[in-house]
This record gives C-alpha cells, sequence and structure tokens, in this order.
C-alpha cells in the first residue's frame, strides 16, 4: 500500500509504484516514473524527466533531475534514469542529460551514493558503484561497475572510470583510470591495482597475482604503451580482468590514461 504524507506535493501526472513511500514536504513533478517499493524520506525533490527503480531509498534534502549545470543546455527534454536498489543520501545532486552527450545521465542498480555527492549531466554511473561524502562526477563522466570515488575527490569532464577501480578521498581525476587501478593525489596519479577491492570480491590469490604481472608490463619503462600492451595480449590473452584492461586503453577517449610515477610501476 503506497504511503504518501499529506504534505509532499506530487502531480497528478506522476507515476508512482506500489507500495512507495513518500515522506514529508516532498515535490515530485509530472514527469517523474517512480518504481515500486521506493522510499523518499522527507524535503526529497524529483523533477524533470526522472525514473527511479525499484527499492530505491533517498533521504532528505536532495535534488534529482533538476535541469543540468551547463551553460549549453537550452531546455531541451532529456532524460535522468536511476536504477534499482540505489541507497541515494542527503544533500545529493543529479542532472539529467544534454543534447550534447546523449540527452541521458543513467544510475545503475544497487549504488551508494553519500552525502553531498554530485552527478552531472551525461555521466553514466555502473552498478554496484559508490561515491563517498563530497564526490563531485563532472559532465560525460563514464564510471564502470564496483568502482569507488573517494570523498571530496573531483572528476574531470569525459573521464572514464574502469571497473573495480579505487579513487583515494580529495583527489582530481583529470585522465582515465585503468579498471581495477588505484589513484590518489591532487592531481592523479595511478599507486596500482585495487588489491583489497579485488580480495573483498573475490579474487583468488592467483588471479591477483596474475593481474599485478600484466600491470607491471603494461606500465614498465621499456617500450612504448602500444609495444607493451601487444606484450600483454600476447601474454594474457586468456585472462578475463586483464583484457578488461587492455580493451579500456584500448577504447576511443577524449583523455589520456592516467600514469603512475616510474617508481610505482616498478
Amino acid at each position: 500500500m503506497t504511503d504518501i504524507h499529506p504534505t509532499a506535493v506530487i502531480d497528478p501526472a506522476a507515476e508512482i509504484g506500489k507500495d512507495a513511500k513518500i515522506g514529508a514536504y516532498c515535490v515530485i513533478g509530472p514527469d517523474v516514473k517512480l518504481g515500486d517499493n521506493i522510499e523518499l524520506m522527507s524535503h526529497v525533490v524529483v523533477a524533470g524527466h526522472t525514473t527511479i527503480g525499484p527499492e530505491t531509498k533517498i533521504f532528505p534534502f536532495s535534488s534529482i533531475g533538476h535541469q543540468p549545470q551547463d551553460l549549453k543546455f537550452k531546455g531541451e527534454v532529456s532524460r535522468l534514469e536511476i536504477g534499482a536498489k540505489n541507497v541515494i543520501r542527503e544533500h545529493v545532486t543529479m542532472n539529467p542529460g544534454t543534447d550534447g552527450g546523449g540527452l541521458l545521465t543513467k544510475l545503475g542498480d544497487e549504488c551508494l551514493v553519500m552525502v553531498g555527492a554530485h552527478v552531472a549531466h551525461d555521466c553514466m554511473v555502473g552498478n554496484n558503484v559508490i561515491l563517498v561524502n563530497g564526490a563531485t562526477l563532472g559532465g560525460h563522466v563514464v564510471i564502470d561497475d564496483w568502482a569507488i570515488i573517494g570523498g571530496l575527490s573531483a572528476v574531470h569532464q569525459f573521464v572514464r572510470i574502469g571497473c573495480h577501480a579505487m579513487i583515494g578521498g580529495k583527489t582530481g581525476v583529470e585522465h582515465d583510470v585503468i579498471p581495477y587501478g588505484i589513484v590518489t593525489g591532487n592531481r592523479a596519479r595511478l599507486e596500482g591495482l585495487n588489491i583489497v577491492g579485488l580480495k573483498r570480491r573475490g579474487f583468488s590469490r592467483d588471479l591477483i597475482h596474475e593481474i599485478r604481472k600484466a600491470y607491471r608490463l603494461i606500465f614498465a619503462e621499456e617500450g612504448t604503451m602500444s609495444e607493451r600492451v601487444a606484450d600483454v595480449v600476447e601474454d594474457f590473452k586468456d585472462n578475463e580482468p586483464v583484457m578488461e584492461i587492455i580493451d579500456f586503453i584500448r577504447s576511443d577517449s577524449s583523455r589520456r590514461i592516467c600514469q603512475p610515477h616510474m617508481d610505482d610501476a616498478a
């Protein structure tokens, strides 16, 4: 049974799923679609062409679906899609897409978006991603599954963050971060692999050893990046995580790959 607080303001055209809970002083716009078993605790505003999947919980004072913070935005119809079973904490802001980025911003399933985090226009965020308090994504950022973006960190426009990567707190990320990588710094540098995260997610000791071996080859001092990548493909073509890193490096991007200091890659 849907439970709507009498102080909530919900446009009659909005679609509200079964067993939703909408708390005090929430405001829901006409083009919003809320899935089943959603909970908006209180003082949540959901605007624009926004879809939120089932069993997502949004905490007070979040602003979801208002127009992008982009001066090029001219009121075009664009969307924000939020998946299922997400937890979105207080003061989070999430904006829809723009004409320059496919008119869509997307958050996957089972993500944790912590206090004060920001997801800008045209971002594509995968499943099981964590944005820690104050993490900020510029426009057009792509974050793959299981990545963690540390507190008070900032990710530059068009940057890609690979799966299972870890961004340290207060890190400025200007360049693409490989899958399984860990970066820190005022301007991010690649510190190595996210070993703790791989262990927590059940990667075997042998597989982690192989990924580490490939990492050292990719970022060795000898030869060019393309030559080293070709060598790794030859030696690790049957290793799925390593090939995810290779595919990520070879993909088209407007940003270069975040690099380690040479001493770190040894």
